[in-house]
């Protein structure tokens, strides 16, 4: 057992040099505060930049952009997914899999969601943090470690834990397989490929802001091909259908300005006060003695569950002993807004106007991968495609 204890040493080493030395550090990480369809509504700093209530916006709320916040749930979900880029055939009965996994995701780094959504790096001469991303990376770079074990009747259980490079963001899940055909090498069986079906679920943490779980099901081909008895090459085919599950938590729309002290907060209106204020009856809300139209600028915005994203994935492994590499690419087959004509859960019924101050005004129901008229750009929710990269161990 010295060789897969040296193995796990050798791979960690490689898992290092795999991670980018000179990353901007958490320059991707979620910034929903900036996600709103009326940025007068705000004001600059004194130093220029930042996220200040205006109280000249005549007490105006703040208006969160729901759609973006869908498109950047839709495509985040996409890099933080369980990778289906195996073979069908599984460990078989007491064997274990081992390794390290590098997946290279594209994303719209184009569109006003990932530039507004996200951190961007620090001014370089002042320290201050950026008002908007300028520059998003247009692959995301997710680095994983993960462990499976063979069961009886082609049952394999696996867990992966995963870093998202240039975030905070760690991802963690399992994996269950069920080879449904394998094994079988001599005479007419020996023709016919392995065949596999299984699914998994990673969530993230890292980041107060957004709640992210995607799960899958997969269901994979393949067929192995021995090379001189101790190489053998895996290549295999397969579909993916994930299900996106996003939450925001409480948001600030206004983060630079303390609500309470910008209102004059003087306690709650409750009977300690002895009379209610503003003849309104003691109906619990603050008292204050300036506007308390600030309070109203932090948010929930609206989930977005089951999103569905189908993928084909294809890919080689090529195992010389113990040893296994593999490369696979995985792809949507059809666009995320095709899969996702309808449904509750990513319909906007009413979406705000912004150009009208009181937000009254709505406009038709918008799909919220669609491309959304309230933007200048076309942010359709595009394909994507995730390049992997596997170094590993079988025994």
């Amino acid at each position: 057992m010295r060789a897969p204890g040296l193995f796990c040493v050798a791979a960690l080493v490689a898992a290092g040099s795999l991670v980018p030395r000179e990353a901007s550090a958490d320059s991707m990480d979620p910034a929903l505060e900036r996600l709103v369809l009326n940025p007068s509504c705000r004001q600059g700093g004194s130093q220029g930049g930042g996220s200040f209530y205006d109280p000249t916006s005549a007490a105006g709320r703040c208006l969160p952009n729901h759609a973006a916040f869908g498109k950047l749930v839709t495509q985040l979900g996409a890099v933080v997914a369980p990778p289906a880029t195996h073979p069908a055939r599984t460990t078989g009965f007491g064997g274990y899999r081992f390794g390290i996994q590098a997946n290279y995701t594209n994303i719209d780094s184009n569109a006003s969601y990932w530039q507004q959504g996200t951190q961007g790096p620090k001014d370089e001469a002042t320290g201050q943090d950026s008002v908007v991303n300028r520059d998003p990376a247009g692959i995301m770079q997710m680095y994983n470690v993960y462990l499976a074990k063979g069961f009886p009747f082609g049952l394999e259980l696996g867990a992966g834990f995963g870093f998202l490079a240039n975030t905070e963001i760690i991802s963690g899940g399992g994996d269950v397989r069920i080879a449904i055909f394998e094994g079988f090498r001599d005479s007419i069986p020996g023709f016919i490929p392995d065949v596999g079906v299984g699914g998994g679920v990673r969530t993230i943490t890292g980041t107060s802001q957004l709640k992210l779980t995607v799960a899958s099901l997969d269901a994979q081909i393949s067929k192995p091909i021995p090379i001189a008895g101790t190489v053998t090459l895996h290549p295999h085919v397969g579909y993916q259908l994930l299900w996106i599950f996003g939450d925001s938590g409480l948001i600030d729309l206004t983060p630079n300005t303390d609500e309470v002290t910008a209102c004059g907060y003087q306690g709650d209106n409750n009977p300690s006060l002895g009379v209610p204020v503003g003849g309104r009856g003691f109906d619990g809300q603050p008292n204050c003695s300036n506007s308390s139209a600030d309070i109203n600028n932090s948010v929930v915005f609206d989930r977005i569950h089951l999103v569905n994203r189908h993928r084909i994935n294809f890919g080689m492994q090529l195992r010389y002993q113990m040893v296994q590499f593999g490369l696979s690419f995985l792809t949507d087959v059809v666009s995320p807004l095709n899969a996702n004509k309808s449904g509750d859960t990513i319909i906007e019924d009413a979406p705000v106007d912004p150009t009208d101050p009181s937000g009254r005004t709505v406009l038709a129901p918008l799909n919220r991968l669609a491309d959304d008229p309230r933007t200048p750009e076309d942010d359709e929710v595009k394909r994507q495609w995730t390049l992997s990269l596997e170094l590993g161990a079988v025994f």
